[in-house]
């Protein structure tokens, strides 16, 4: 793609006085990716900033967001980044009663869009994981109910879906044996899944490599070389963790009837730093994985259970967040410095070159 700015000529072609004409190429767009833009860190440029970046030297065309900051959901308008916002897991109960989900669609995307293009609300995070009766409970009905307040207020092409772990699964290796835990199967992701096959939305899953890593499978997680994991129930042998990860969601899927319902990656990345002496932790590797990663997806390749399938997917994360609980790696997954210095190359900067000519 060939974007050039020059002047407006008017009358003669000649300059009467001289004139920069300034040209300005930008390298072709090799894929789209998306991050998840945290903000727990002491140190992190303002959203205004940090959108022009995106814009500007990047080819990140969507972003993640953990909440509904005001300051950041304006800042994407007129961007052309979409974006996900999130509603809060104590929001949950609310946006499961009409008024509720009427007034958080007032208050939260309202006086953004369309101006800012928000593309999905994600109901809470990985709310399966809190063990919360009653956000458990409420989880569906909120993004039901949510969904409908959007289509009321003329947004009904904003999706809602919710965030996962792999926790929701059991026997998820190999990826054949997967299935949704039981009673959750039936009480929560059955409704669920018959929910975003009706509105055209898809299931959100965190996949982790990082986390089910050792250093025996380290070259598996990568992707590098490896003699790879055989299912004993397909036949397949499997040289790629994500990919078996995500085909054990499609097989978990599939018992249900719901294999024909998108599966987004909401979050997966490689951290730079972890625990002194953890092995398979560095820039080297997060570079690794991250570049596999953006060439898996741009591929188009799908996996060996879903051949062909795209998935829009979110790397984690723009920053590192140094407020952050827990070990060293959960402040360290981040692409970039706050100054904006690349962590790594994988090839996700624009490569802007500057020609200055001067008409006579």
């Amino acid at each position: 793609r060939l974007t050039m700015a020059t002047p407006r000529r008017h009358g003669c072609m000649l300059c009467a006085e001289v004139v920069m004409c300034i040209f300005l190429v930008i390298a072709p767009l090799s894929t789209a990716i998306g991050v998840n833009y945290g903000t727990k860190g002491d140190n992190l440029p303002s959203p205004a900033k940090v959108a022009a970046f995106l814009v500007t030297r990047t080819n990140i065309d969507r972003v993640k967001l953990f909440d509904t900051n005001p300051d950041i959901v304006r800042a994407f308008a007129g961007t052309g980044i979409s974006v996900m916002v999130t509603a809060g897991n104590g929001d949950i109960p609310g946006l499961a009663t009409q008024t509720g989900a009427d007034s958080w669609v007032a208050t939260n995307i309202a006086p953004y869009y369309p101006a800012t293009d928000i593309s999905l609300v994600a109901v809470g995070n990985e709310i399966m994981d809190t063990a919360d009766k009653n956000l458990i409970g409420n989880l569906v009905p909120a993004m039901q109910t949510l969904k409908a307040a959007l289509v009321t207020a003329g947004y009904g092409k904003i999706r809602v879906s919710t965030p996962s772990s792999l926790g929701i699964l059991v026997d998820a290796q190999p990826p054949s044996a997967a299935r949704f835990r039981d009673v959750w199967d039936v009480a929560i992701f059955t409704p669920m899944l018959q929910f975003l096959r009706k509105t055209k939305s898809p299931l959100i899953v965190n996949t982790y490599p990082y986390f089910g890593y050792n250093g025996d499978t380290l070259p598996y997680a990568l992707a590098r070389p490896n003699p790879g994991v055989l299912d004993t129930g397909t036949g397949i042998t499997y040289t790629s963790m994500l990919e078996a990860q995500l085909d054990s969601v499609y097989s978990a899927m599939k018992k249900l009837g719901f294999e024909d319902v998108e599966i987004l990656v909401g979050e997966t990345g490689w951290p730079t730093k972890a625990m002194d002496g953890q092995i398979g932790v560095s820039p080297a590797e997060a570079a690794e994985y991250n570049k596999y990663l953006i060439g898996e997806v741009s591929s188009g390749s799908g996996t060996p259970l879903m051949p062909k399938r795209k998935f829009e997917t979110y790397i984690f994360a723009l920053f590192n967040e140094d407020l952050k609980p827990g070990p060293v790696a959960e402040r360290n997954f981040g692409m970039f410095q706050p100054d904006f210095t690349p962590m790594y190359d994988i090839g996700i900067m624009k490569d802007p070159v500057s020609m200055y000519m001067h008409c006579p």
